[in-house]
């Protein structure tokens, strides 16, 4: 089965076909395509690109946008009374790889 290493929003992702990945935030409305660049892309010989695999490309499906759960950052200092508390939650994309190639 084919793979590829595609990158979005500064960070890699092994991707096939038919799988659903969540990656940070895109600007795109939910049903539309959009074509992403491929760093490696995988068979029974792997082509590694320099940065981009020259003419490969993945298709992928906007599913849908959401937020992930909240993550606490808590910072402490010993001995000093220093304590402050905060919360993150961050922005993702669900796309669908409708295919490689």
């Amino acid at each position: 089965m084919a793979y590829a290493i595609i990158r979005s929003g500064g960070k890699q992702f092994r991707v096939e076909e038919g799988q659903q990945v969540r990656v940070p935030l895109l600007d795109k409305e939910v049903g539309s395509t959009l074509e992403l660049d491929v760093l490696l892309l995988g068979t029974d010989s792997s082509q590694v690109g320099t940065p981009m695999v020259d003419g490969a490309r993945v298709a992928a499906t906007v599913v849908d946008h959401g937020r992930d759960m909240k993550i606490i950052v808590f910072k402490k200092k010993r001995r000093k009374q220093y304590k402050r508390t905060r919360g993150h939650r961050q922005d993702y994309t669900t796309l669908k790889i409708d295919s490689i190639g």
